[in-house]
């Protein structure tokens, strides 16, 4: 499974923002110097979290961003949609195929999504913060 790197990107920021939790907003600027994030994708990315209920975020001088709920309630899966939209199967196979291949080919991606789905949503932010 491949992730994009959106969801790379988020992953970094909300695990900075993990290992800084604390009464104080982190501007954005911060989190992109600090992760090697380019600041014109940590606004959007933030947005994405904002509106998926992850972060929040304040404006002005003393602004910035925070978690909105604890790292172990924040799973892979959650921020992995919250960037791509819903992690489902790839569905390539349109046509009958030899023998109903197709078919079998099909199941087989649609179990691995689901296996991929599974370990997505088990795997907190708090693991891979380290906080966990």
């Amino acid at each position: 499974m491949k992730l994009s790197l959106a969801t790379v990107y988020a992953l970094h920021a909300l695990t900075y923002l993990a290992r800084h939790e604390g009464d104080r907003p982190v501007a954005s600027h911060l989190i992109a110097r600090a992760e090697g994030i380019p600041e014109k994708f940590i606004l959007k990315i933030l947005r994405l979290l904002g509106d998926a209920g992850m972060v929040t975020s304040r404006k002005g001088p003393n602004g910035g961003c925070r978690l909105a709920k604890k790292p172990k309630d924040i799973s892979m899966l959650e921020i992995t949609e919250a960037v791509d939209g819903p992690l489902k199967e790839a569905n390539p196979f349109k046509g009958k195929g030899a023998g109903g291949l197709d078919s079998r080919l099909q199941a087989v991606c649609d179990q691995a999504a689901g296996a991929v789905r599974r370990q997505y949503q088990k795997v907190r932010l708090a693991d891979l913060a380290g906080k966990g």
